[in-house]
């Protein structure tokens, strides 16, 4: 049963590309099949294999996904959340998900639930390519990103294995580039869209639903009226309160994200996450919004050439190499849209921004940080399409652009 859901991934993934193009099919298929092909590699040979000591939240996953089978044999097929079983915490989507293929398998399955994730990771290349399309990349330059995507090795590496990783990076491209489509051209239905994906991503990564705030309002406004600087500095002081001051609101959703921002500024977390190899300790006398300018610089640029540590730190290397080009394209491509599509441009930033400084704050380990800048990456990433286009980015769609914006009417 275990290879029967491999194959029927597999499936799907031929199914999303005839449904996502129009044209170019054959040579998206070919990118992605080897990207598919080459996270079953990864997760047989490297990651279960033996050949790289790597994980260990993967492993905490498969262990509560048994927990959900079990809790199902008892009180049937339903979603299970941390109300059921407290140790799903805030990762109830994947752990259902994994649960579901190992009850189908009836038994351990990490295979088929590798292709899941791999098929995730997939739809995220192409999610990433429509996007770059809304925001005024060329083809040429949205399929090289399409590629850079598939083949990024640090997504690659946390999408070969039952990691949640894949499901965060997807949900935060869909709502992103739900907001950038309304931009060009709004659709109520495209709203709508967002309930679930924001459900599913408070089920994933919590915090990541308010890092998705400002672009998402914007998204919503933005194809009506220009957002002006003053509107938009005026939101950021109302939103300030609520995010860094604790008693600012009542609102549940809200505690929850102050909670989890607060364990991960926290001094013991800190220090605890600094035991490793890989760890760093700065002086900021246990303020966590101390020092935040060399806290930026490693959470943007580590681990640096120079850096001692394991031979999994090494290698990461070589993707931070990959990192620091993409940095400068977007930076190119920031520019770029800044002249002539600003409010994409916006869109992108205040998603990137905050989530680096908030990122800054929890900053404490060169290798975690690795893996958690990751969707910081891929936003980057959009923006370095922009500077790789020979086609200058507009604020207004073409008719025919229109028709083909990512993630509205596929």
């Amino acid at each position: 049963m275990e290879y029967l859901v491999v194959v029927a991934t597999a499936l799907m993934l031929a199914v999303l590309v005839q449904v996502g193009f129009a044209s170019g099919r054959a040579r998206v298929l070919l990118v992605l099949a080897a990207a598919f092909a080459a996270r079953l590699a990864v997760h047989v040979l490297v990651l279960r294999g033996g050949l790289l000591e790597y994980g260990g939240d993967n492993y905490i996953y498969e262990s509560r996904a048994f927990e959900v089978v079990a809790y199902w044999k008892v009180h049937g097929l339903s979603f299970v959340t941390s109300e059921q079983i407290a140790d799903l915490y805030s990762v109830s989507v994947p752990c259902n998900v994994f649960a579901l293929v190992i009850y189908l398998c009836g038994g351990p399955a990490t295979l088929a639930c590798t292709s899941v994730v791999a098929l995730v990771a997939c739809a995220t290349a192409v999610a990433m390519y429509r996007f770059a399309r809304v925001i005024g990349a060329d083809e040429r330059a949205a399929f090289r990103l399409l590629v850079v995507t598939a083949f990024l090795p640090v997504f690659l590496l946390h999408t070969s294995d039952m990691f949640k990783d894949g499901f965060n990076a997807f949900l935060i491209v869909a709502c992103l580039g739900l907001a950038a489509s309304n931009v060009r051209r709004f659709d109520v239905r495209k709203l709508l869209l967002l309930a679930p994906l924001l459900w599913a991503l408070w089920n994933v990564r919590p915090y990541m639903v308010f890092m998705c705030a400002l672009p998402l309002f914007l998204g919503a406004v933005g194809a009506r009226r220009a957002l002006s600087l003053t509107g938009l500095a005026l939101l950021v002081g109302l939103l300030t309160p609520v995010l860094v001051f604790p008693g600012a609101t009542e609102n549940s959703a809200v505690v929850a994200m102050q909670e989890q921002l607060e364990r991960g500024q926290s001094q013991s977390v800190r220090i605890s996450n600094a035991q490793g190899g890989s760890g760093v300790v700065f002086d900021d006398g246990g303020n966590a919004w101390n020092a935040l300018l060399p806290k930026v610089l490693y959470t943007l640029l580590s681990p640096f050439p120079w850096t001692g540590g394991s031979m999994t730190l090494q290698i990461a290397k070589l993707d931070t190499l990959l990192w620091y080009l993409l940095l400068f394209h977007g930076m190119r491509g920031f520019r770029l849209l800044w002249r002539h599509a600003r409010k994409m441009a916006l869109i992108l930033a205040l998603f990137a921004a905050p989530c680096t400084i908030v990122y800054a704050t929890t900053m404490s380990n060169m290798g975690l940080i690795y893996r958690q800048r990751l969707p910081i990456v891929l936003v980057v990433s959009l923006l370095a399409a922009a500077s790789w286009s020979r086609a200058r980015p507009r604020e207004a769609a073409e008719p025919a652009e229109a028709t083909a914006d990512a993630l509205s009417h596929r």
